[in-house]
């Protein structure tokens, strides 16, 4: 009995130290995962700093070069100064635009201005090049949104298609574009998925790019919501429209 009653104390004991090592290993990987999470919304923060600084340098060369103009050419005609004027008050209206959605302003040499809403078929068939197969419909009116939420509209579609890419089942997908001012502009993007992959350690394929795209939606004012069921993923943004 006594025998009996020491091998069910050892037993106890390992059972403890093992549940005791589970929870800590269970904690440990919560806690890099929280660590990495916050390590993808730093990149993509400074990601879209960088993107506002080189389009704000744009801006403001384009006034420089305009007011340039002006100075060196006191004949100029009054049609030219009408051109030119309308040119710096565009210029720097788009720039004070800009200025409401900057999160930071980091060093480095100014870049041609960023990828927008108009860049999307050159994306679409640079993916097709890839290999993809793409279905691509773009209900957007004529009317295109402002030069930052199409930039975000871009950038959350090129992610989504590198996920499509990684993490999904087959090589296709489609992308849906539609909205209108004074509403919402609606992104929807869908690719064939198989339950492995990126699922494994984050819950959903590709967690550190869908990261990346929830801080973008979340700057603009917008929502996301991404989905695993019936052999497909599903994500969709919707980002407020000014009219």
């Amino acid at each position: 009995m006594r025998q009996l009653r020491r091998g069910w104390g050892l037993f106890v004991q390992a059972y403890r130290r093992l549940t005791t090592s589970l929870r800590e290993h269970a904690a440990r990987l919560e806690s890099e995962q929280h660590l990495r999470e916050d390590r993808a919304r730093l990149t993509e923060r400074a990601r879209i700093a960088r993107e506002m600084h080189d389009v704000l340098a744009h801006r403001m060369s384009l006034i420089t070069l305009h007011a340039g103009a002006l100075e060196v050419r006191p004949d100029a005609s009054a049609e030219e100064l009408t051109i030119a004027a309308g040119a710096i008050r565009s210029s720097a209206r788009e720039a004070l635009e800009e200025l409401r959605s900057v999160v930071g302003v980091p060093s480095g040499r100014p870049e041609p201005p960023q990828p927008g809403l108009a860049d999307m078929t050159d994306l679409i068939v640079s993916a097709r090049a890839a290999g993809m197969t793409v279905d691509y419909v773009n209900g957007i009116p004529a009317e295109e949104p402002p030069p930052q939420l199409g930039r975000t509209a871009y950038r959350i579609v090129q992610e989504g298609l590198t996920n499509a890419r990684k993490h999904g089942s087959g090589r296709g997908a489609s992308v849906r574009l539609s909205g209108e001012a004074g509403r919402v502009l609606r992104i929807t993007i869908i690719n064939p998925f198989c339950g492995t992959g990126g699922a494994r350690s984050t819950g959903h394929p590709g967690g550190q790019g869908l990261v990346g795209i929830g801080e973008r939606v979340a700057l603009a004012g917008g929502r996301v919501s991404h989905r695993a069921a019936h052999g497909e993923f599903r994500l969709e943004a919707e980002l407020p429209w000014p009219s």
